[in-house]
């Protein structure tokens, strides 16, 4: 068994991939490790450079497209066999060396997620920080999850913690969030040393906006609502469903006494209302079904058990 998998997702990194395999090996010396490189679908020389590492301990995972990071990080931790795994950025931002010191405090504290903070960051103003401090307030305030750089990829985790979550889509930013849902709540933060890009070109661009806020949402449904969906949707359902009736009952008193309800909106709103709400109640429905299925087809638990100890003296 491998003390620790490092995970580094890269695209279009060639000249990257050298320095960072150096400053790996050099952080990690005396460490029983592998380095698992995710090609997340490069189109330059990035696997030709890692390949050339030309070391047992890196390991090429590459894709066949650009998946994005959230695939490509997914992929190297299905592939990672430590007992902890590390997650690291390809473009030299995150420092290797950081790795022991937050390798030590997740084994001293028992810390399921200790995760990086850049705490000197070295990013344009307006297009990184100012956008990313906005975001990390707004996601803090909305999950509860009160971590200051949910955009810093450098994390250390338990083999069990990576395992159990799924990251796809753009949740790479999430990635606290998603682990205190599996019941790991274990997570603290420790400052960083953060470095300037020297090599390629970022691949951060303000159009991520829309989808981090819709990734939020579903974070937020996922929170409150994962193990009882229709808890969520019977209740816009009954209420939509509820509105619908009030106002068909109050279109009906009208016609009793006479009033011609031809081409009201009302009468429109009043319909739609009650086909909104069984539709609500219809899809909470499924989703309880799926919720069922997704638990018992992977003979999985709606809870985590950290251990059982017996009472003894």
């Amino acid at each position: 068994m491998k003390q620790l998998s490092v995970v580094v997702c890269v695209y279009n990194e060639e000249l990257n991939i050298r320095p960072l395999s150096e400053q790996i090996k050099s952080a990690l010396a005396g460490y029983n490790f592998e380095a698992i490189f995710v090609d997340d679908g490069s189109t330059d020389r990035t696997r030709e450079e890692i390949m050339g590492i030309n070391d047992e301990r890196f390991v090429l995972v590459e894709l066949k497209r650009n998946y994005g990071q959230s695939s490509a990080l997914q992929a190297g931790i299905d592939h990672a066999e430590g007992e902890h795994i590390v997650l690291l950025d390809g473009d030299l931002q995150n420092d290797p060396a950081d790795i022991p010191s937050m390798l030590k405090m997740a084994i001293d504290g028992n810390w399921d997620l200790v995760a990086g903070v850049r705490a000197n960051r070295k990013d344009g103003m307006f297009l990184r920080k100012i956008p990313s401090k906005i975001a990390n307030y707004i996601i803090r305030e909305s999950t509860g999850i009160k971590m200051k750089d949910l955009g810093c990829t450098l994390k250390v985790f338990t083999k069990e913690a990576a395992k159990s979550i799924h990251i796809y889509g753009e949740l790479h930013r999430f990635i606290p969030v998603l682990v205190a849902l599996e019941g790991n709540v274990r997570i603290t933060q420790v400052d960083v040393n953060h470095r300037p890009r020297e090599f390629g070109k970022s691949k951060y661009n303000l159009s991520r906006t829309t989808r981090v806020m819709s990734d939020l949402l579903l974070m937020l449904f996922f929170k409150k609502y994962m193990q009882r969906p229709m808890h969520f949707f019977g209740g816009l359902g009954i209420i939509t469903f509820g509105l619908g009736i009030l106002i068909n009952l109050y279109l009906l008193i009208l016609k009793l006494f006479g009033h011609d309800l031809w081409g009201k909106p009302i009468l429109i709103l009043g319909l739609m209302l009650v086909v909104a709400g069984i539709q609500f109640i219809t899809i909470g429905i499924m989703a309880e079904l799926q919720m069922r299925t997704y638990f018992e087809s992977q003979n999985k638990t709606p809870y985590q058990v950290r251990k059982v100890v017996t009472a003894k003296k």
